[in-house]
């Protein structure tokens, strides 16, 4: 291949086995998915010889960090752990960064990329989520921010730099993550919402009306029930034009309507894609050769675009790779958000349960439990001083 690395590290000897079937494995996607895998393939094989191919810098950071770093009081630079250099000295692995691969070739099992071709014996896609297109119009849309990875956030950290008034466009496990942040570091926030409550989809009334009064709390101002339709510039900001008329003043606009799974490379190729890469356990995708993992993935119908589900692929896809096939088994695993003026512990029940939420509400916190007919714990949702249950919850529903 034509690309230089940033840094060509062979496998040294010791540490795990060194017995790897298949030859070269290739990880496309530097983010949390892709190095977590690297990493897990390095406690088995410490020889297998794994690139890692990223169109960024290949820096390494946690990107749930992104969302409460105000409040941790860190600049973007202080969330970064480790450059290219490092994590492939550390990994013994060979890292391309600002490699963008522009197609996949399965019959030939080869790359092509914006430096050149490369090949491979075994490919991982790892590539993620992007943010859902905000529709808005005006003249203002172009200067629409979103945070999908450490870039992003370093642009709307100088962006809201000495300014006041942030308007957010959705409330859903980010935008709520995030307005927490800004109210908490003295900032003006809007948070624009189409659902009744935040997190609707994940929580019941109960619950997401007490998360939308303690953010209401510290000052974020909501709108439910509604969608912004343009954005307009102004004199000193933008004016964020609501589909019912109302017009929101802002220095900075930040979209927070969610991701998508990143499935236009698989696609191109004629992978198998649907919400996400379709894989099966073994993170096996339509074509030989090629597995998925992370919130690009699909598995077995599902996409959980959360750690740890990610940190359970990885683990698992690692076994697969270094010569142990490994179905992913997922333990039950709640989702924290993290807002801290009244935090959420939540644990859905599996799609197509059938049964309801049994709602208690106490001054501290809220405690919905989803049960089926006969009283059997299918899932839950918890706030405030209600999220210590979290860890007996759990136990009862493995149990």
């Amino acid at each position: 291949m034509s690309a230089s690395p940033v840094s060509s590290v062979p496998a040294q000897e010791g540490g795990a086995h060194t017995t790897s079937p298949g030859g070269s494995i290739v990880i496309v996607g530097s983010g949390l998915a892709g190095y977590t895998l690297l990493k897990e393939i390095r406690k088995r094989d410490a020889a297998v010889p794994v690139t890692l191919v990223t169109a960024d810098d290949g820096t390494f950071y946690s990107k749930p960090n992104l969302s409460n770093a105000l409040a941790a009081g860190k600049a973007p630079a202080a969330l970064a752990g480790a450059a290219a250099e490092k994590m492939a000295a550390e990994q013994r692995a060979t890292l391309l960064t600002h490699t963008r691969v522009t197609g996949i070739d399965t019959a030939r099992q080869r790359l092509d990329t914006d430096r050149g071709e490369l090949g491979y014996a075994r490919l991982v896609l790892a590539l993620g989520a992007d943010p859902f297109p905000h529709g808005l119009d005006g003249d203002g849309a172009e200067a629409v921010l979103t945070v999908n990875d450490l870039a992003d956030y370093a642009v709307f950290r100088d962006a809201i730099a000495g300014k006041q008034r942030i308007a957010v466009l959705g409330g859903g496990l980010i935008g709520c993550e995030f307005a927490n942040d800004l109210a908490q570091a003295g900032y003006a926030v809007d948070v624009v919402h189409l659902g009744d409550w935040p997190l609707e989809r994940l929580l019941p009334a109960e619950a997401g009306q007490r998360l939308a009064d303690s953010l209401a709390s510290i000052g974020v101002r909501w709108h439910f029930g509604r969608t912004g339709r343009s954005v307009a510039r102004r004199a000193a900001g933008f004016d964020v034009a609501l589909d019912n008329g109302e017009t929101l003043a802002a220095d900075v606009v930040l979209s927070a309507i969610g991701l998508r799974p990143s499935t236009a490379l698989a696609a191109g190729a004629g992978i198998a894609t649907g919400r996400g890469i379709q894989v099966d356990s073994l993170l096996q995708a339509s074509v030989p050769h090629v597995y998925a993992l992370g919130d690009c993935a699909e598995v077995d119908g599902v996409n959980l675009p959360y750690v740890q589900p990610l940190m359970v692929q990885a683990r698992a896809l690692a076994a697969t790779l270094t010569g142990t096939p490994t179905r992913v088994v997922y333990p039950a695993m709640p989702v924290m958000v993290k807002t801290p003026v009244h935090p959420v512990a939540v644990l859905p029940p599996k799609p197509g349960s059938i049964g309801g939420w049994q709602v208690t509400c106490g001054e501290e916190g809220v405690c919905a439990l989803h049960v089926d007919a006969d009283g059997s714990l299918q899932g839950f949702a918890l706030t405030g001083a209600e999220t210590a249950q979290r860890t007996r919850l759990v136990g009862e529903l493995a149990a």
